[in-house]
């Protein structure tokens, strides 16, 4: 069976994640990994239990590090069959050029009756910009070139869970609305963040300017009356445990008294069904 093309090009999204580290401004760049951080707190204080052996799986070890030990997001992970009963995977699933591979990997390092938890930019992510080069490139050179990561939306992640085989899987979502002075600090922001694009079949040359030029301009038609530009980031979460025969078993639809969404504070969203 022939493998699909990976999406991502590792190599040069770790060199982005270097660069990105030395930046003067990385640190303040990093506000979506703290509202990030803030919420997985939040929902494990939900949690009536203790978590003894924790982990996260990162790319960006400095915020996250602090929460518990810390392994990268390499696409085989460093995880231990069966050591842990708390996994978050942090601001980094949607690099992975095999997700679901991801997620099992987790699975099996889960202790029965384990928690995983995944956080990590969703589809509604900047649509403003990719709505703005897209309709500039266009413009300027008549079609369109593989420039900003595809992001999942959130029933198909959520369904991701299932195929990985977590039981009692839940996905849910928040937005966060950022206004930028400019065109030029957004970019720059993002450069900071180390998320420009490591897609491995983007362009191998610079953007045009005037493709530059072109999307700075509609990106301006949507500036707010004092001048801001706003930028859409969606978090995403998934949930769910290893499976454990203490587990409540699945129920007829309309049957359920009690959610996990409910415990952890979150919107449910339903999950298609497999087949």
């Amino acid at each position: 069976m022939t493998q699909p093309p990976p999406l991502t090009d590792r190599a040069a999204l770790l060199r982005q994640r270097h660069r990105a580290a030395l930046r003067p401004d990385h640190d303040e760049a990093l506000f979506l990994h703290r509202l990030a951080y803030d919420d997985v707190q939040e929902r494990l204080s939900e949690v009536n239990r203790t978590f003894t052996s924790p982990v996260v799986v990162t790319g960006h070890p400095q915020i996250w590090s602090d929460f518990a030990p810390v392994v990268p997001d390499d696409e085989v992970l460093a995880l231990t069959p069966g050591a842990h009963d708390l996994i978050v995977h942090a601001m980094s699933l949607h690099w992975a050029n095999d997700p679901v591979g991801q997620l099992v990997q987790c699975l099996r390092s889960l202790q029965p009756d384990g928690l995983f938890l995944a956080v990590f930019p969703g589809g509604r992510t900047l649509n403003e910009l990719r709505a703005s080069l897209a309709e500039a490139e266009a413009q300027v050179v008549g079609g369109l070139s593989p420039r900003v990561l595809p992001m999942g939306e959130i029933r198909d992640l959520g369904a991701l869970m299932q195929r990985a085989g977590f039981a009692l899987p839940v996905a849910d979502s928040l937005t966060q609305v950022v206004r930028y002075r400019d065109f030029g600090r957004l970019l720059s922001d993002l450069r900071a963040m180390g998320e420009t694009s490591a897609l491995a079949a983007r362009p191998r040359h610079f953007t045009r300017r005037g493709v530059m030029r072109a999307a700075a301009a509609i990106y301006q038609n949507l500036a707010t009356p004092e001048g801001h530009l706003p930028a859409t980031f969606e978090l995403v979460f998934l949930t769910g445990w290893a499976p454990h025969d203490s587990q409540q078993k699945p129920l007829r639809p309309g049957s359920a008294m009690a959610r996990l969404a409910d415990a952890l504070g979150a919107a449910e969203k339903p999950l298609p069904r497999d087949g």
